[in-house]
């Protein structure tokens, strides 16, 4: 996750080398992280308020969210849609740190810009997320609709979910969400790459070079970055996740409150569950 590095001891990564790297690396991740990116869907699309102290929707704590679902639909529930999940990590991290090595090469190449400076890797990592967010957006929508259905399943498995989706709403539709995804991206990820870089300045004795610190500080520095920048930009990913699922109502009527169109037709066994919920 450093970018091109001509004073790094040894050959430079590939492009071919860091999406091999990227894609391992977000698979690894999300196998990790999938029950809390379960949890943080249903959260992003209920619509009642979210607190203990006013418990109004269905989910109103992270650990009773947690046994809600457990108890509802079982520990798998937790990887809900983890094959699209998947798919979306391999791919998004192989575009993303092919891309980024390749323009922060072309910048050290092409440019008199210092390829290793924080500002430089904000701009390209941006870049090159704006570009993994466009060649994976439906498999960020197909995750997005799995993690948020509950019991029965509306989608049976992911040929099932791709066949109805394309049947019932269009091809376009699994790009649901694109134009906050993008807006949200560059500056998240711009940041990520950038606080990475600074944390991993400022955590390494001056005595050493940044890649000296081992995985421990790219761990440091990592999760520090993430955490900044995914809470920065974090209202953008709520709204695409409320886009991803429009005219998906009906899977969701069961959780509580739904926002739907005027002439929106919801089949009369949903809102029987709801009413019954109430």
């Amino acid at each position: 996750m450093v970018g091109f590095d001509p004073a790094a001891p040894g050959a430079a990564l590939t492009p071919e080398e860091a999406a091999l790297a990227g894609s391992a690396a977000g698979m690894v991740t999300r196998a990790l992280i999938s029950p809390f990116d379960v949890i943080k869907i249903r959260f992003q699309l209920q619509i009642e308020h979210l607190s203990p102290l006013r418990p109004e929707g269905k989910y109103w704590g992270l650990f009773q969210a947690g046994r809600c679902i457990y108890t509802e639909e079982g520990l798998s529930a937790f990887w809900k849609g983890h094959i699209p999940a998947q798919l979306l990590s391999i791919a998004f991290g192989a575009v993303q740190f092919a891309s980024f090595e390749f323009l922060t090469e072309v910048v050290h190449k092409m440019t008199p810009y210092d390829s290793q400076t924080a500002g430089v890797h904000f701009v390209c990592g941006g870049l090159s997320a704006c570009s993994a967010t466009v060649v994976c957006q439906p498999l960020d929508t197909l995750r997005t609709r799995f993690a948020a259905q509950g019991e029965p399943k509306v989608y049976l498995n992911l040929r099932h979910a791709v066949s109805t989706m394309c049947r019932s709403e269009g091809v376009l539709t699994f790009y649901r969400g694109l134009s906050p995804t993008l807006v949200a991206v560059f500056p998240y990820a711009g940041l990520q790459f950038f606080f990475y870089k600074v944390f991993k300045q400022l955590l390494t004795p001056p005595s050493k070079s940044a890649d000296s610190g081992g995985s421990v500080l790219s761990l440091v520095s990592g999760s520090g970055a993430g955490m900044i920048s995914k809470t920065i930009t974090y209202p953008f990913d709520l709204f695409k996740k409320r886009l991803q699922v429009g005219g998906f109502e009906e899977a969701r009527a069961r959780f509580g409150k739904v926002s739907l169109p005027p002439d929106a037709v919801v089949a009369p066994e949903s809102l029987f569950v709801t009413l019954v919920a109430r």
